[in-house]
C-alpha cells in the first residue's frame, strides 16, 4: 500500500506525474485491472474490490486470478496477499477491516456504473490528465502474462 496526499490526489497534474507504482496503487488501481482483464482475462479471473468497513478507508481494486493476485506490484499469493494487507492496513487504522465484493469489467471504467455499488465512485480513464487506460497499457508491459492456472 502506498499512501498519497490528499492534494496531490485532487491536483491532475500533480496526481499525474506520479511515479507509475503510486499513480496504480492510489487512485487508479481499477484502471490498472480493466487492462489486465482486457489484456489477459480468461474464465475464473475477476476483478475484486477490498472495500473496507464503515467508517474506514483504504480501497482498492486487485485482479483474482484464483491462486493468486495481482496489482501494481504484479502478481502475489493470493493467501499471503490478503493476508498482508489486512495486516498492514490494522497497523494504520486499528479495527480495520474489508469485505472481497466482485467487480464486473465494465464498473472499472464507468463512474456511472461504479455509483451503482454503495461506496463506489471510480474515475474514467479520461478523468485525468492524459489517458490512464493507455498509461496502464503501457504499465503492463513490464510483467509476465499470468500463471496458467486462474
Amino acid at each position: 500500500m502506498i499512501r498519497i496526499d490528499g492534494a496531490v490526489k485532487r491536483d491532475p497534474v500533480r496526481r499525474w506525474a506520479l511515479p507509475d507504482r503510486a499513480f496504480f496503487a492510489a487512485g487508479a488501481c481499477h484502471i490498472l485491472a480493466h487492462a489486465f482483464l482486457d489484456r489477459h482475462g480468461r474464465p475464473g479471473m475477476r476483478a475484486l474490490w477490498i472495500r473496507p468497513a464503515p467508517g474506514f478507508t483504504m480501497n482498492h481494486i486487485v485482479v483474482d486470478g484464483g491462486a493468486w493476485i495481482f496489482d501494481w506490484r504484479g502478481y502475489a499469493r493470493r493467501d499471503a496477499f490478503l493476508a498482508h494487507t489486512w495486516r498492514k492496513a490494522r497497523r494504520w487504522w486499528p479495527g480495520w477491516d474489508a469485505a472481497l465484493v466482485e467487480l464486473l469489467r465494465e464498473v472499472l471504467v464507468s463512474e456511472p456504473l461504479s455509483r451503482t455499488h454503495e461506496g463506489l465512485w471510480l474515475r474514467e480513464p479520461g478523468d485525468f490528465l492524459h489517458d490512464a487506460g493507455m498509461r496502464a497499457r503501457a504499465y503492463l508491459d513490464r510483467f509476465p502474462a499470468p500463471p496458467s492456472e486462474a
